[in-house]
């Protein structure tokens, strides 16, 4: 076995219908290199939204405690019935970005999904999977979201969408 098949394929995970395709993707390229799968899920307590006091129940539910084991729950109900090869879950604080960089040190490969969203979105939130791309040490697969076609009659009834009030 050469030394990148020991490496583990280390996959971002956040519950997203991306993460869980790339998750799926992650297991089945490791399956052929005969190595493990590191589904790894960031978490951190981003409190720069929250403005006056809160409510106990509400504090309770965004303490780092709280946080901490929601995120869990997440990657384990992620990797619930996948098998074949080894998944290691690894629960990580910190940014998604500055987490999966450091993974990707040993790693064989990352891989990443994309939620695609507007470039304006991307804009003001940041691409974890383009900065990845961007700054990992390994080679990057990036696994965009399954796009359901919706029904064309459907989508012509809709009410059209506007950026906000029209002065």
């Amino acid at each position: 076995m050469s030394e990148n098949e020991s490496r583990p394929v280390v996959v971002g995970v956040d519950g997203s219908p991306a993460s869980l395709a790339a998750l799926r993707w992650a297991v089945e390229d490791a399956r052929r290199r005969g190595c493990a799968v590191d589904a790894v899920t960031a978490w951190h307590a981003d409190y720069g939204v929250m403005i006056g006091p809160l409510p106990a129940e509400v504090f309770a539910d965004v303490s780092p405690q709280a946080m901490k084991a929601a995120a869990q729950r997440v990657l384990d109900r992620s990797v619930e019935g996948l098998e074949g090869v080894e998944i290691r879950r690894i629960l990580v604080e910190g940014d998604a970005r500055d987490v999966l960089f450091k993974a990707s040190a040993d790693a064989a490969l990352l891989v990443v999904g994309s939620r695609g969203h507007s470039r304006i979105v991307e804009a003001i939130l940041g691409s974890v999977s383009a900065y990845c791309v961007h700054h990992a040490s390994c080679p990057v697969v990036v696994v965009r979201e399954v796009k359901v076609e919706q029904d064309h009659a459907l989508a012509a009834t809709a009410a059209p969408l506007t950026p906000g009030p029209l002065l």
